[in-house]
Formats: C-alpha cells, sequence, structure tokens
C-alpha cells in the first residue's frame, strides 16, 4: 500500500492534543489492514519525522438510531504514533 492509502486522516480531540504536546504521542485513522511496520513506514515518509513506537486499536462500530430503525456504523482503526523528543508534527 501507498504512505497516503494507509495514513487515511489525523485525528484531533482534545485528549489527543494534549498528548502530543506532552508526550509526543499523534493519533490516525488507518487503513484497517495495515501492521505496524506500514505505519511506521508510511507516518515516516509523509510527515519526515522519526517513529520509536506505533500502538494500534481497531475500535468498534455504534448503534445509531435512524428514523427507518437501527443501524450500526462500521469499525476502524486507530493508531497512536510515539514520535522521537525532537520531531514535531504541525497538523494546522
Amino acid at each position: 500500500m501507498e504512505p497516503t492509502q494507509v495514513i487515511l486522516n489525523p485525528l484531533v480531540t482534545e485528549k489527543g492534543t494534549w498528548e502530543a504536546e506532552a508526550r509526543h504521542r499523534y493519533a490516525f485513522r488507518v487503513h484497517p489492514q495495515a501492521d505496524k511496520a506500514q505505519i511506521r513506514d508510511a507516518v515516516q515518509r509523509i510527515y519526515g519525522v522519526r517513529v520509536l513506537g506505533v500502538a494500534t486499536q481497531t475500535r468498534p462500530g455504534k448503534s445509531r438510531r435512524t428514523k427507518y430503525g437501527e443501524t450500526h456504523t462500521g469499525k476502524w482503526k486507530r493508531a497512536i504514533v510515539q514520535l522521537h523528543e525532537e520531531d514535531k508534527i504541525e497538523l494546522f
């Protein structure tokens, strides 16, 4: 897979912003079939940073009520990437 296919989008949340500032950890939504080595390579190639570690989670979908009944959102995969202390990713 190409790096732009592995990293779908960065996750910008209040907790994620704090983690980025305090611990140099950034969260991304990634392709469900991507493994840790592919995620590490994609972040290094896209953002030009040194990655120390990658943690992944498969997040379950949620039930949603609509006017036509209940539906279910799909599951997705999140990766939390630990960067070297000297590196930083500017999301905005």
